[in-house]
């Protein structure tokens, strides 16, 4: 049976590893690459904040291969857009015909994904697409799959937040407002284990940080996040 050639846009966090769950198992595709952001300064995953000793010990115990994609740190859009081209183009060279994604709900973004993967003819699919977050969530942690919360929006959450071990208990403590799955962008994930890993991924809890970042749609023009550093 063809399957078409595949790359997943890997975040490291628990949506990502859900779509490649389930694209693992449809026979249409074959997923042969796993792509991360990563900040060029901090040389870290992207708003995960991940170091990337962990990300290449996450893509090894996966058994796919790892590629980064590396962005300055504070790119501007039209900057991002130009290196994100140049990443799609190559893969599309490489025989690449679709783009895997762990986006669930959030209209705007998906549409601006597909319309830079026509630009190169590279096809988008999302398999968690509007489906119930709390329903996901759920069936994430029934499917065996563990995941360490990594950042979280301090406009939510206290530093005690980041480094807890995501579970049911915790998902049904969630402040009003929330997604179950921090579609908003409310928490960050790292899955270090679950039915994609050959093996776990050891890790140790390391320093809680505190960041501001520019956010113009937000009052007082900054956003906070704490970030909770990981090592092997």
């Amino acid at each position: 049976m063809f399957k078409h050639k595949t790359y997943c846009n890997w975040s490291s966090g628990k949506d990502a590893a859900l779509a490649l769950y389930y694209t693992l198992k449809d026979e249409r595709f074959d997923v042969s690459e796993l792509i991360t952001s990563v900040n060029s300064h901090y040389q870290r995953v992207t708003m995960h904040g991940l170091p990337l000793n962990l990300l290449h010990a996450q893509t090894e115990a996966i058994g796919i291969k790892g590629t980064t994609i590396e962005l300055p740190e504070n790119p501007s859009m039209e900057a991002y857009n130009q290196i994100m081209k140049r990443t799609t183009t190559r893969l599309k060279n490489e025989g690449y015909t679709h783009s895997l994604f762990g986006d669930i709900f959030l209209e705007d973004l998906k549409q601006y994904r597909e319309n830079e993967l026509e630009k190169v003819e590279l096809t988008g699919i999302f398999p968690l697409w509007k489906k119930d977050t709390k329903t996901l969530i759920n069936t994430f942690l029934d499917l065996g799959f563990k995941a360490v919360i990594v950042c979280a929006d301090a406009k939510y959450f206290n530093d005690d937040f980041v480094g807890q071990t995501l579970s049911k208990d915790l998902i049904e403590k969630l402040p009003e407002g929330v997604d179950p799955c921090g579609e908003n962008g409310e928490f960050h994930t790292f899955c270090y284990d679950g039915p994609i890993f050959k093996t776990p991924v050891a890790y140790s809890i390391g320093e809680k940080t505190y960041r501001e970042y520019d956010s113009p749609n937000v009052k007082g023009g900054k956003s906070g996040f704490w970030f909770c550093d990981l090592q092997p």
